[in-house]
């Protein structure tokens, strides 16, 4: 179903970020006092009164970009504007009308839709009397609000729901059958590829790097699913933060990373492994999401390199996510851009799912008399109990008489004998130890088996003798 779209706009700085985390009750457009923060439409759904929308900010309207994407900006703000079955129009109290307050209402004079007009940062009673000044911009009286002291939101509320369409009766919009993180350093074609998957120019594409800032949720259909696919902002390490605005990128990328069900990593064909890509992945480990490795841009390296050299580099680079697929992708052209989305689907399957205590027992029991685990000093390291106590990821307690007893080898095994028996070759398994009588948990994240794959051209592990590696060409690049 399509939701109406509420769109804000106005001139840089009058707090639409602000107001627009406001009524969505959570933290998603970055709010700083630097003019020009959101580049990118930012959008979530409302619901109030039985009413839902989508609620949407836009970038500052007049701003001159740091980065040259001006052109970028308002584009994505006409589209809004264009999209939108209700426009809230901001302005500052604070700051009275401004030369660009005008600009705006000029440009939104030959708009048909209801347009609300909203004095924001009104904090007290006397700035909310200064508001009378606006009517001159040709909109009405000016709803006085606050986000910042949580002040007429209930109002602003109800001027909203006021002005959608009728309502046709139509139930809210489905939960997405998957959620997707896209994340990698700066440049790595993941908002092309985002817009590959929407079918439109959902977030801004340049050769800046930075370019995203937010983390915007794209929500798309396909084959009668909805999905989201969350642009995030490229990654830098922490020493190199130039400001504010890339510390709370970075933070809500790492946010992103939570609440997806499945984590698509982007690297830059052209570009060698950093200690970002390895933070980033060390990261994924801890939140153990599934995960997919895609190498983007790979039309521009594969007349000199082939999958399986590049899989050898990433595994090489990437130990400890052995068990992750690896795509080879041009977002560009959109080559197999559908295709890795089918992959994700599978690997959220696999996550999701549960065998019986009869099986999983028979499993560890059956590991365990084809390989007994070492004496550990005059004791026997015994498994007396194993059972699943959730999904996403694949849970997996041992009772045990000591889990300090059990060395990690060991564990590795038995990881690798439940992998071989269960359907969770390509996803994190989580592994609890546990002794009777202890609440102390020892918990492990292990490698999967080898799976073949069809299709997508995708990597899984390989035993073949690794070809010699690329050689360095700069601090970057690499040579092939």
């Amino acid at each position: 179903m399509t939701v109406p779209i509420v769109a804000i706009v106005g001139r840089p700085n009058v707090g639409k970020s602000s107001l627009f985390n406001w009524l969505a009750g959570r933290r998603i457009s970055i709010v700083d006092p630097t003019a020009g923060v959101t580049r990118d439409r930012v959008s979530t759904l409302v619901e109030h009164d039985g009413r839902v929308w989508e609620w949407m900010d836009t970038g500052g309207v007049g701003i001159v970009d740091a980065d040259n994407l001006t052109a970028d900006v308002e584009r994505q703000i006409h589209m809004a504007i264009d999209q939108a079955a209700v426009i809230l129009f901001v302005v500052d109290v604070r700051e009275g009308i401004m030369p660009l307050d005008e600009e705006v209402a000029q440009r939104l004079r030959g708009v048909r839709k209801p347009i609300l007009l909203v004095a924001n940062k009104a904090d007290t009673e006397k700035l909310a009397q200064q508001a009378a000044e606006f009517f001159r911009l040709g909109y009405g009286e000016p709803l006085c609000v606050s986000a910042e002291q949580k002040i007429g939101k209930d109002e602003l509320l109800a001027a909203i729901v006021a002005r959608l369409p009728p309502d046709t009766g139509t139930s809210p919009p489905p939960e997405p059958a998957l959620k997707m993180a896209i994340v990698g350093r700066r440049n790595a074609g993941k908002s092309t590829f985002i817009n590959s998957l929407a079918g439109a120019e959902r977030v801004i594409v340049s050769e800046v790097p930075g370019t995203t800032r937010d983390s915007v949720d794209v929500r798309f259909e396909r084959d009668g699913k909805t999905y989201i696919a969350i642009d995030t902002a490229g990654v830098r390490k922490k020493t190199s933060l130039a400001n504010d605005i890339e510390y709370y990128s970075l933070h809500r990328a790492q946010r992103s990373i939570r609440r997806a069900d499945v984590v698509l990593h982007f690297f830059d064909a052209r570009y060698r492994i950093s200690r970002v890509d390895k933070q980033l992945a060390e990261y994924i480990v801890e939140e153990h999401k599934p995960a997919i490795f895609v190498v983007n841009k790979w039309d521009l390296v594969k007349d000199r390199v082939d999958t399986e050299r590049m899989a050898h580099y990433l595994r090489a680079m990437f130990p400890m996510l052995e068990h992750v697929p690896i795509a080879f992708i041009t977002a560009k052209k959109g080559k197999n851009t559908l295709r890795l989305l089918q992959l994700a689907v599978q690997l959220h399957k696999q996550a999701g799912v549960r065998v019986s205590t009869g099986d999983l027992n028979r499993a560890i029991r059956a590991a365990i008399e084809a390989n007994p685990p070492p004496l550990c000093g005059n004791r026997q390291p015994k498994v007396f109990y194993a059972t699943q106590i959730g999904v996403h990821p694949p849970t997996i307690v041992l009772f045990t008489n000591g889990p300090e007893l059990f060395d990690d080898s060991y564990l590795r095994y038995l990881t690798k004998s439940l992998r071989d028996a269960f359907p969770f070759s390509e996803v994190a398994l989580r592994l609890i130890l546990r002794a009777k009588g202890e609440s102390k948990t020892v918990e492990t994240t292990q490698e999967p088996p080898d799976t073949p794959d069809e299709g997508l051209a995708i990597v899984r592990n390989s035993t073949a003798s690794p070809p010699p590696r690329p050689r360095k060409k700069n601090a970057d690049t690499w040579d092939f």
